[in-house]
């Protein structure tokens, strides 16, 4: 894209302030991003995370940067193996179906593939050898099959979510932890590897059969194909605490190096019917359901139009409101003028290039993206020369993630 945007500025969640963003290298910017269990997917508040970071993907890109993007795949997990005895389907072919239909769903929406797509249950022998570490370390401990890490050896645990200890109990509690295990030392000690159960998939380990705990698969594939020390790790707000916190100490517990992270980058919850939409809860509105009442396009422009860090309630008629752009976004790309003064759209494009490198303003680049299609559109009926300036708008649209501009 021709001119100079605004240097990035991105809040970082471990510091509680937006900063200036670049990756440390100069060069390469070292991305992951939690990825999706898979059953039930998509809903739009997966669809909002994986947007808003592809958005990020591509103004990294448009400043020069390499992006190595990765998102992972819980592909084992006490929720699919939960789907699956439901259903009556084995857990794997069960993640082989979610993966693919979220893949589809994500390619409808035009977001950019990550370089790697890992899958956790492919990444085992890494998390058995981070896991021994920490044990000869003394930050973890065995009881009775089971590992656990020994937040105690983190005197900064607790440092990204803010939470007090009582906070941090409760929430281990609702989200997947027991903080009343008798064999932990510490209510907030967080499993590494458990011990097999009747009836799962297990994998062999110094420690017996199990399989991983959830945590620590994020630092493995993070680790593996970023290496110890990444630029920005992302995902939902609601994986704050315990597993981005747990994350952090297990990471640098593991390879000595502070920090794991440079940045931490949370999307804020999409609610709808009066709470947080989540496979759990059941109040979900699917991506593949919408996409066949409304494009790609008007669903990426909807939930764009909120900024990323701001909860929002999701309204069935949402991208609808959005269609009537498209439309006009596909009239003035392909709109024909005449030969008098050209339009020049760099000052729209600079303006909308500037808002999405400060903190990823979404709703302020797509409010500059319709000014500009107007502009397109009035110039052309004035009979002024436009094809450059459709170019313009292409890299506009191109920016937003869009496809009606391309």
């Amino acid at each position: 894209m021709e001119g100079v945007s605004k240097a990035v500025q991105l809040f970082n969640a471990l510091t509680g302030r937006v900063e200036p963003f670049s990756p440390a290298d100069g060069r390469t910017v070292r991305l992951y991003v939690c990825g999706v269990t898979p059953y039930d997917t998509t809903h739009m508040g997966h669809a909002m995370t994986y947007l808003v970071f592809d958005v990020f993907n591509r103004i990294c890109q448009q400043h020069g940067w390499r992006v190595k993007y990765v998102q992972n795949i819980t592909d084992i997990d006490d929720d699919i193996l939960r789907k699956a005895r439901e259903v009556g389907e084995s857990w794997d072919r069960l993640g082989d179906r979610y993966i693919r239909q979220f893949q589809e769903d994500l390619n409808a929406l035009n977001v950019l593939f990550p370089s790697v797509f890992p899958r956790a249950t492919e990444e085992i022998p890494l998390m058995v050898e981070m896991i021994q570490r920490l044990l000869e370390q003394g930050a973890a401990y065995v009881r009775d099959g089971n590992v656990y890490f020994r937040v105690a050896s983190d005197p900064d645990y607790g440092h990204l979510c803010r939470c007090r200890r009582e906070e941090m109990i409760r929430l281990s509690a609702e989200r997947g932890a027991d903080p009343q295990d008798p064999r932990k030392e510490d209510p907030l000690d967080f499993v590494l590897w458990q011990v097999a159960q009747p009836g799962e998939p297990t994998w062999d380990s110094p420690w017996g059969p199990g399989r991983p705990g959830w945590h620590i698969e994020c630092s493995a594939m993070a680790i593996k194909y970023l290496g110890p020390q990444i630029d920005v790790h992302g995902g939902g707000s609601d994986l704050i605490y315990p597993h981005h916190e747990s994350e952090i100490a297990q990471s640098e517990g593991y390879t000595g190096l502070r920090p794991f992270s440079r940045f931490w980058v949370h999307v804020a919850m999409v609610e709808y019917q009066g709470a947080k939409m989540s496979k759990s809860l059941g109040n979900l509105v699917l991506v593949r359901d919408t996409l066949r009442r409304h494009t790609g396009d008007a669903i990426r422009l909807y939930l764009l139009s909120h900024h990323y860090r701001t909860p929002f309630a999701y309204e069935d008629d949402g991208p609808a409101r959005f269609e009537p752009l498209v439309q006009r976004l596909r009239e003035a790309v392909n709109a024909v003028g005449g030969q008098a003064t050209p339009l020049d759209l760099a000052p729209l494009r600079d303006e909308l290039a500037a808002a999405l490198s400060d903190d990823l303003d979404t709703p302020r680049a797509i409010t500059v993206l319709a000014e500009a299609a107007d502009r397109l559109l009035a110039a052309a009926r004035e009979g002024r020369d436009v094809e450059h300036a459709r170019e313009q708008l292409r890299e506009m649209g191109g920016l937003i993630g869009l496809t009606v501009t391309r």
